[in-house]
């Protein structure tokens, strides 16, 4: 395959985590819109493609990584008969560096020296441009240009279904403003305390805006919701559990603003378009916040460096994660309201404008 011609057949690698993998998509359209006639490929995580595995034009190869080497032999027995002209290789954990040695392609285009790790420079033989000071969503979307293109233009619209859309407005009926929180991120390092949620929820309902708790039926979600919900004076909605990926995706399209540490439902609630108070401080925004409205995040990522290492986030590598005891404690309560206020006014004016 001559360096930029058309490729007929394109495989994308990213299995995990939700956030990231909403951040393919915007690739995926690139690729679409630049080459209706290429087919593409995705190997995606068993949870991850209930939120993706319907965009059209795409085949989805479901990867079930807790079934270990049995889920590695499933996907390659399932691109057995494939043959493509580039990989698309987007994800440096050793299981998916493994994983992709099952893939039969021509070009394999992988991530730079300083962003390649645990074998990867192995399973490629091309790399994405050396940059840094990269959003997560820019850093994939620039898989395309060993490829010859150019991702200029960022959109998403992942499918919602009716029933969704219907779900989520019987939970939310009306037209009084809507807070979700969700509390839980997958690192339990980035999580915030139940009582300071709590604090800026009935602040919220205070201001006559209507507040539900959001999150996944595990164990650790639950208990988190119901300390949230023990330190709580108002009676905010109890979701938790109750929703899927999609109706979630439903749910933030009819909320005004979200508060949630980095996690997913950030990432999901920046395709639908809804505010995102973002937790930020131990990991950096600029890098992993919600792609397209980082003003109404609390950033204390500065001070955490600082803090924990002695020196300004300027100056330690571009992407650190600062997941250490205590770090969220630096986001203050009356910091996250303040940006509650300025987003509720920003939106108050837009309407009226």
């Amino acid at each position: 395959m001559p360096p930029n011609s058309i490729p007929a057949s394109i495989c994308l690698l990213r299995t995990s985590a939700i956030g990231d993998v909403t951040h393919v998509v915007p690739l995926v359209r690139t690729l679409q819109q630049a080459w209706p006639q290429t087919t593409l490929s995705w190997i995606v995580g068993k949870l991850e493609r209930r939120l993706v595995g319907d965009l059209p034009g795409v085949e989805f190869i479901t990867f079930d990584k807790s079934a270990g080497w049995a889920g590695m032999r499933a996907v390659r027995e399932a691109l057995r008969s494939h043959r493509f002209d580039a990989l698309l290789q987007m994800q440096v954990a050793l299981r998916s560096n493994l994983l992709s040695l099952g893939i039969h392609a021509k070009r394999r285009v992988g991530y730079d020296h300083a962003r390649a790790k645990d074998l990867h420079g192995l399973v490629v033989n091309e790399r994405i441009p050396a940059r840094t000071g990269e959003h997560v969503l820019d850093a994939i979307g620039s898989f395309c240009e060993p490829l010859g293109l150019k991702q200029t233009h960022v959109r998403w619209d992942i499918p919602i279904p009716d029933e969704a859309h219907a779900w989520a407005a019987e939970q939310l009926s009306g037209e009084t403003p809507t807070l979700l929180v969700s509390p839980t991120s997958s690192h339990q390092l980035r999580n915030w305390r139940a009582e300071r949620y709590a604090a800026v929820m009935d602040h919220a309902a205070a201001r006559g805006w209507r507040v539900a708790l959001v999150g996944g039926p595990s164990p650790a979600e639950r208990s988190a919701a119901d300390a949230v919900l023990a330190a709580c004076r108002s009676t905010p909605l109890d979701l938790t559990g109750k929703d899927t990926l999609k109706r979630l995706m439903a749910t933030l399209s009819r909320a005004q603003m979200l508060l949630t540490p980095d996690s997913g439902p950030m990432h999901m609630a920046n395709t639908v378009g809804c505010k995102v108070l973002g937790l930020h401080a131990a990991s950096n925004p600029d890098r992993s916040g919600p792609y397209s409205d980082r003003r109404w995040c609390v950033n204390q990522y500065d001070a955490a460096a600082r803090k924990y290492l002695g020196k300004p986030a300027s100056e330690i590598p571009w992407g650190s994660k600062i997941e250490r005891p205590g770090v969220m404690d630096l986001i203050e309560v009356d910091a996250v309201i303040e940006r509650f206020e300025a987003c509720a006014a920003h939106q108050r004016h837009a309407q009226t404008s």
